[in-house]
């Protein structure tokens, strides 16, 4: 499901982290997390917290350190750097060659080990208060959704109810066509200028017309309508089970189609398709 959660706690009024969550919609969790190297040792616990509580979806997570202090973790060795620079000047002299302090310094800056970088120990105390940081950042997250979620599933109920109200428009054309068909399997038959025995050819025609018949379709329809309706109501990680409703949605009313045999029904069951194919869209973007 898309959604956004942004966490910020600042760490003993010298540094402040911030963890920021996107994600977007994915069948699976694919979890990409950027974090400074300084937190590597904590990588472990906040893929785990993001796992159990993100869950599904294309997340990036992007965990930013600023320190509200001027520190870095550059050492510059002066000694070194004293006896590099004087045999530099010693080389030179010998060689009767001249040479400036900028053209010098940065060649004896990348001497080796002038400058060192020295790993900043973290203490257990960052560490929770970077796990709060992402904590934070999911609880956002996970507000984020359940507005969005709302939202959803309420546009879900009225496609199903538009479901539901094509269903009912089939019963007028539904009688009609019985009546159609029987007519024109007589014109037929009048137009071959044949004998024909009428208690065999009604019982062909209501043979006939019973393999056209989808009121066991209309019924099941109706049935996962209802269903749907109460997954939607009353639980949680209803995503999956949504998406499996929709399925025999689906399964419906393309047999309704099938059976069809008029144009008026077949119109309205390509409706019904249009809106069950929104509703597949939306489930997706679901827990």
């Amino acid at each position: 499901m898309t959604g956004f959660g942004k966490g910020e706690v600042v760490f003993q009024n010298t540094k402040k982290i911030t963890v920021e969550i996107r994600t977007l919609n994915s069948k699976q969790l694919d979890l990409n997390l950027r974090m400074p190297a300084i937190y590597r040792g904590a990588e472990y616990d906040v893929r785990s917290m993001l796992t159990r509580r993100v869950q599904r979806g294309k997340t990036d997570v992007f965990i930013s350190v600023e320190s509200q202090q001027v520190s870095t973790p550059a050492h510059i060795n002066c000694e070194l750097f004293r006896e590099y620079l004087r045999q530099m000047n010693t080389a030179l002299a010998s060689a009767n060659l001249e040479a400036s302090y900028d053209t010098i310094l940065p060649i004896v800056m990348r001497m080796p080990e002038v400058v060192s970088s020295e790993q900043e120990a973290i203490s257990e105390e960052e560490l929770k208060a970077l796990m709060q940081a992402v904590e934070e950042a999911c609880d956002r997250l996970d507000s984020f959704r359940e507005q969005e979620g709302a939202i959803l599933i309420a546009d879900l109920l009225k496609r199903i109810d538009l479901i539901e109200e094509y269903k009912e428009a089939v019963v007028p054309f539904e009688e009609q066509r019985a009546t159609t068909i029987k007519n024109r399997i007589q014109e037929h038959l009048n137009q071959l200028q044949v004998e024909v025995d009428q208690s065999r050819l009604e019982q062909e025609m209501i043979y006939y017309i019973e393999k056209l018949d989808i009121t066991e379709e209309k019924v099941r329809l109706k049935n996962h309508c209802k269903y749907f309706r109460e997954v939607a109501a009353g639980e949680e990680g209803i995503g999956r089970k949504l998406g499996f409703i929709a399925q025999e949605l689906g399964r419906e009313i393309n047999t309704m189609g099938s059976k069809a045999n008029e144009t008026n029904i077949q119109i309205l069951v390509v409706k019904m398709k249009d809106e069950l194919e929104k509703i597949k869209e939306q489930v997706l973007n679901i827990l």
